[in-house]
């Protein structure tokens, strides 16, 4: 039976998880990365990303690989309330995320360990860690720390369970379009839902290698008539929902498929009694994709977990619970978690609560905020 013994094994080769092995490597901590396939499979999620991101994974030794891949624009034009409300200038990028983690793997330094394979078995407790893939290979680790993104079975192996604390929050849908990105006036775009009961947050246009990618977030359940209607007749769908985007901007014409992704809400229970065992990123809290949080949020778990309690957990014996506690509780993960599911959970019910509190902001956003937005002042106004 070959057996691989190293400091940290890593389930989950994700940007959290391959983040991890380039942050714990340049250390000096000898690191297994446990892939489940050897090229990320295509999924649509994390379509953008901006500076703040990029400057994360500079600090993981990532960043050039990151930017070569991705493409760069400078700015977006935010449309709300009838009318362009700011040009921000800020560089943000596009990226394909299965093309995104394949390249961060490549530029991973060659110590680390990259395996490919299927945990079939693991063992934990305060001192060893054993991996048992579905080949008979064995890895072996003082610490085992569990990148998994939205899958599911590594987590129900270990039993830990999930909440799900708001199901169907949001429906996602990615498309490109016909129209290069030449052919537009703005850099990229967000075009906010111009009404609060058609459960639209925002269309945001964007240029993807030579297309101009769109990603749509509506608050709709998968199973709705909508759902369908939209995806048999999605132009016609937007159409009706952003009368002023033709006069202004052309007609939206698609190309190619309509993806679609609903997407829940959920953080872990039970893992704080794990020992030598952490949960990082998507496998440990997921937010909405409109906030723009999510690879923050996992970057910021990677860059806390490396650089702050790893190499400190390594330099007594053993990676119990209590040890591991520590991170649960850092302030700067906890901090960040806290403020993107507060932006998740806020965004979508200024459209669709229907408690007094939040019908009563709505009033307000109807009225005065929009009257603001639509008179001269509308240019001194916070944007969001």
């Amino acid at each position: 039976m070959s057996v691989d013994r190293v400091d940290v094994a890593i389930l989950g080769a994700g940007i959290a998880g391959t983040a991890a092995a380039a942050a714990l490597e340049r250390q000096g901590i000898s690191v297994a990365l446990i892939a489940r396939h050897e090229r990320h499979p295509h999924e649509f999620r994390a379509e953008k990303m901006g500076a703040a991101q990029m400057r994360l994974l500079d600090g993981f030794g990532l960043g050039a690989a990151a930017r070569a891949e991705a493409t760069a624009f400078d700015g977006v034009w935010v449309h709300r309330f009838g009318r362009i409300v700011d040009r921000a200038s800020e560089r943000e990028y596009g990226i394909d995320y299965a093309r995104l983690i394949d390249a961060l793997r490549r530029a991973l330094p060659p110590s680390v360990r990259t395996v490919t394979g299927k945990a079939e078995a693991i063992a934990c407790s305060a001192d060893l860690q054993t991996i048992t893939l579905a080949d008979g290979r064995v890895i072996q680790a003082r610490l085992l720390v569990v990148a998994t993104g939205l899958a599911d079975g590594i987590r129900q192996q270990l039993g830990i369970a999930r909440d799900v604390f708001s199901p169907a929050h949001t429906l996602a849908a990615g498309f490109d379009l016909e129209t290069p990105i030449s052919a537009f006036p703005f850099p990229s775009l967000v075009w906010t839902g111009e009404q609060f009961g058609d459960r639209v947050s925002y269309l945001t246009l964007f240029p993807l290698g030579d297309a101009v990618r769109a990603n749509f977030y509506v608050y709709r359940k998968q199973s709705e008539p909508w759902t369908r209607a939209f995806r048999e007749a999605p132009e016609t769908v937007l159409h009706g929902l952003m009368p002023g985007f033709e006069g202004r901007f052309g007609r939206i014409r698609i190309a190619g498929p309509v993806v679609t992704r609903p997407i829940d809400l959920m953080r872990v229970r039970g893992h704080e009694r794990r020992d030598g065992v952490v949960v990082v990123g998507d496998a440990f809290c997921t937010v909405c994709p409109i906030t723009g949080t999510g690879i923050d949020k996992a970057l910021t778990d990677v860059d806390q977990l490396c650089h702050v309690h790893i190499p400190a957990w390594l330099a007594t014996p053993g990676t119990g619970a209590a040890k591991i506690a520590r991170f649960y509780a850092d302030p700067v993960k906890r901090a960040r978690d806290r403020s993107a599911v507060h932006a998740s959970l806020r965004a979508r019910s200024i459209k669709v609560d229907t408690a007094l509190p939040w019908r009563i902001r709505r009033f307000k956003s109807e009225t005065i905020v929009r009257a603001l937005y639509r008179s001269p002042l509308g240019r001194l106004l916070p944007r969001h």
